[in-house]
């Protein structure tokens, strides 16, 4: 049922079976990076009172880079462009895509009225507003200087509403990903560089729809702002914004790279383990996580303390969480987080019991649930949260 559901409605961002098997190896080591400065030779971008957008995105761009290169040895930093070049919005992705990136992170600065200003993030999906979607419309309109775009883009129209609604209903393997990134980025601009976050937003951005990896767009503020244009423009400004976005890839890649770890350890210890007689079928494996009375599952002794969810899936409208809609899961929850709704199931207190009730899930349909932490009702990453058991660990 959740299947079709989400199959019939371009609101719903789901996985599909290609992209799921190419995101099956994605929590593992984090070994490449593209980073994409916006714009570029005759696509100037926006426009400042006294900047162009090519080159502040480039300038970031360069910045946030080196500070990957110089922290993360065996870390492949791959530039879309380093110098003032033309390049097409396909031509981008397709970088990305040939290097099997792990991440892409594309830099961009905005345009709107003298008064507004503040740092938002991209993820690819519909727009919720008209903002959004005039956001996207203005990004895409760089293909508009590419020679035969409409071949190119199989007759794409950036102008167009109805050419928006048939990209965004092709479905995304890697949202989740994306946004988990995206909110780290906006935490760092506004908690270490005091930027106003005007959040994590979806729009269709043509440079996304692309990528076949957990990829974002940064409108790093407004140009159109002469106070916001000065401080994009000054070095220590542009230097500031780099670190910051490096500040949230190194907590990114850590959490990633912890998860991984621990699935490692996981598994060679249940590789050690006696082995138990006798076979147990899938079907009896599935019935038992669909009958599953939410009354009957053990509740966490400390509900207010660090507990671990599967979370399922990621839509933009609510979803009944009826157990018809779960696959007959019974005790789907969600909790809502820049304006998505995440749907969960379970509630562990340990990261063991949790990989064990996201693989019972996968089994179950959910091909890429995954395992996500909260900390007195707050989410938190993984990688603290497992810093927070075995620190408890060593105070029993």
């Amino acid at each position: 049922m959740i299947r079709r559901l989400l199959q019939t409605s371009f609101c719903l961002l789901f996985i599909s079976t290609t992209a799921s098997a190419q995101s099956d190896d994605f929590f593992g080591q984090l070994n490449t990076v593209v980073i994409d400065a916006g714009h570029g030779g005759k696509d100037v971008g926006c426009l400042g009172a006294s900047s162009h957008e090519k080159d502040i995105a480039l300038a970031i761009a360069l910045k946030f880079g080196k500070y990957l290169e110089e922290k993360f040895e065996s870390l492949e930093v791959v530039y879309t462009r380093k110098t003032d070049v033309f390049l097409e919005l396909d031509e981008r992705a397709k970088i990305a895509n040939r290097k099997k990136a792990d991440l892409f992170v594309c830099i961009h600065a905005n345009s709107a009225s003298s008064s507004a200003f503040g740092t938002e993030t991209y993820v690819m999906g519909l727009a919720k507003s008209e903002a959004n979607l005039k956001a996207a419309k203005r990004e895409n309109a760089a293909i508009l200087l590419e020679d035969n775009y409409r071949e190119r883009y199989e007759n794409f129209d950036p102008n167009s509403p109805a050419s928006y609604i048939a990209m965004t209903m092709i479905q995304s393997a890697y949202l989740d990903q994306s946004i988990n990134f995206a909110e780290k980025v906006q935490t760092q601009f506004r908690e270490r560089v005091g930027r106003k976050d005007r959040g994590v937003k979806m729009a269709p951005f043509l440079v996304l729809h692309q990528t076949t990896m957990p990829s974002v767009l940064i409108e790093t503020g407004f140009l159109t702002n002469p106070s916001e244009e000065k401080f994009l423009m000054s070095e220590l400004g542009q230097d500031y914004m780099a670190s910051a976005i490096f500040r949230a890839f190194r907590e990114y890649k850590e959490e990633l790279e912890t998860k991984n770890q621990l699935l490692d350890e996981q598994t060679a210890e249940e590789n050690s383990a006696p082995k138990v007689e006798g076979n147990i079928q899938l079907k009896e494996v599935t019935k038992e996580i669909a009958t599953k009375n939410p009354t009957e599952k053990i509740v966490p002794q400390d509900k207010e303390g660090l507990v671990f969810k599967v979370q399922l899936v990621t839509a933009t409208k609510m979803i009944d969480t009826i157990p018809d809609n779960f696959n007959g899961l019974n005790g789907v929850e969600y909790y809502e987080a820049g304006g998505l709704y995440r749907y969960t199931y379970g509630e562990e207190n340990s990261w063991e019991a949790a990989s064990k009730l996201q693989n019972e899930v996968k089994k179950n349909g959910f091909e890429d649930a995954f395992v996500i932490a909260f900390y007195h009702g707050k989410r938190i990453a993984v990688g603290e949260a497992v810093r927070l058991l075995k620190q408890n660990n060593k105070n029993l």
